[in-house]
């Protein structure tokens, strides 16, 4: 072999390494091939700073305007709903916290909580959590193609079930094609989408603040009931976050500040959320918010109106696809041996279909609604025993061992942690004993004076996976 072909088979066989080590970079607009796969080192990016822009834009929803209003609407004045919304929006720093795994790992949220509930233990977390996950996502399809048609109807494009048509079209279409792509993508599209949302909002703030009646008392004494019931609405956003901060995480350099990652992600959607909620607290103090968005809409001047069902679209879109973009993560952790942009095609179709069926056929958007709301019975004390976990373990795990099924040592006892899952039914206990939704009522919310402490039951269960984990479970230390 001469020289000259040595030479050319070396650069070969470096164009081949390079192709290869390049194939699964994680690049705007293009697709994302990891799913709940370790991501290498080598590929590994980013910054803390990332976080804040994602939580900060995916939170930049009108549910958060709606919830504010509801506050006010349980019997809370201006000043202690306001409150209510600033004390819950402290909720994002356990969520941007439960997110250090992922650097650890590298991996997904409900990878990692196999640690606390056994693989298959974990396994019906995982398909309730990718239910809500495509539930939020149908309702916020719903209310972004609703506001689509208003805007396109008053663009002069005519009414009715083709416009309608359209604007779902539309909506899901934008949903769809970031999640799609993937990661990179994803980041890309919430920070550049938060420029434009926080302009709109920002603005929405100025229209809405100051007519805000803040020295008027409480309509009536909220009494433990209101207060309770406000705290559950404002606090149910952040949990439902619980199983996904590690999806945004696993991408970043091991190097990354761990107190960094809390505090931007943290941020970001405590920002968010509290300047949303208090606008709806002030809407709701000067006009009927029943309808929340016709309600804020009146307070709008003409002018803006086309611009806030834009804002109203845009977050509900902002939101949808980090929920969807997690749902294609779910479903891998649930078993389906297909890759993740694969997998994002069925929890679309899916979003789809319940989008058409509360757009066109039935309306059962308020069922859904309250049958989600019901779920948090399951999530709040999930919720507690994977934040005791990390804590047990300082946030350290066998990343190998995650993947590893029943040969790894979160295996357990056939696939299921005592621990975590006693915890679990203790925290569910409480919740369900002291929940006040639609769709049940707890038997001991009469005798606490109409009180939902269906939250408390993340605190339940965390106490108790504490009490019988903290001398069994430990941090993993990986061989030098």
């Amino acid at each position: 072999m001469t020289q000259q072909e040595t030479a050319r088979q070396e650069t070969a066989r470096q164009e081949t390494a390079r192709q290869e080590t390049t194939a699964d970079v994680d690049e705007v607009f293009r697709v994302e091939t990891h799913g709940i796969d370790p991501i290498p080192d080598a590929e590994r990016h980013g910054s803390a700073k990332d976080l804040f822009w994602l939580w900060f834009g995916s939170n930049l929803t009108f549910t958060y305007v709606i919830n504010g209003a509801l506050a006010v609407a349980f019997g809370l004045s201006f000043l202690q709903a306001t409150a209510v919304v600033v004390i819950s929006g402290l909720a994002f720093f356990a969520v941007s916290a439960a997110g250090l795994g992922g650097i650890r790992t590298g991996t997904a949220t409900l990878v990692i909580s196999r640690a606390a509930f056994g693989v298959r233990g974990n396994f019906p977390a995982g398909v309730l959590n990718w239910v809500v996950s495509i539930g939020y996502t149908i309702v916020n399809t719903v209310v972004g193609t609703l506001a689509l048609e208003v805007f396109l109807t008053g663009l002069g494009l005519g009414g009715g079930n083709p416009t309608r048509a359209v604007a779902l079209l539309i909506t899901l279409a934008l949903t769809f094609a970031v999640a799609m792509w993937g990661h990179a993508t994803v980041q890309f599209a919430e920070r550049w989408m938060a420029y434009l949302l926080a302009v709109g909002f920002g603005a929405l703030l100025v229209f809405v603040l100051p007519g805000a009646e803040t020295g008027a008392p409480a309509t009536a004494a909220p009494g433990l009931s209101g207060w309770s019931l406000a705290f559950v609405v404002m606090l149910a956003g952040p949990f439902s976050y619980l199983p996904m901060p590690a999806d945004y995480t696993r991408y970043l350099p091991r190097t990354t500040s761990l107190k960094s990652i809390t505090w931007s992600g943290a941020l970001g959607g405590f920002l968010s959320s509290v300047a949303l909620g208090v606008a709806g607290v002030a809407a709701a103090t000067q006009t009927d918010m029943t309808d929340a968005v016709a309600g804020a809409e009146g307070l709008l001047p003409g002018w803006f109106q086309p611009v806030f069902l834009a804002l109203v679209l845009g977050g509900s879109v902002t939101n949808s696809i980090i929920t969807l973009y997690s749902s294609s993560l779910n479903l891998q952790v649930l078993g389906i041996p297909w890759s993740r942009s694969r997998a994002i095609v069925i929890s679309a179709a899916v979003t789809a279909a319940g989008s058409l069926a509360a757009l066109f056929l039935t309306d059962f958007t308020s069922a859904l609604l309250s049958f989600l709301s019901l779920l948090i019975i399951v999530f709040a004390p999930w919720g507690g025993v994977f934040l005791a976990d990390m804590l047990l373990r300082r946030c350290h795990y066998d990343a190998d061992a995650l993947h590893a099924g029943r040969a790894g040592g979160y295996w357990y006892r056939a696939g299921y942690h005592p621990a975590g899952l006693a915890a679990l039914l203790a925290g569910m206990a409480f919740a369900a004993l002291t929940c006040d939704s639609e769709l049940w009522t707890g038997p001991l919310v009469a005798p606490l004076g109409g009180a939902d402490l269906t939250l408390g039951g993340s605190v339940v269960a965390g106490l108790v996976y504490w009490a019988l984990g903290r001398r069994r479970v430990t941090a993993y230390a990986p061989a030098v």
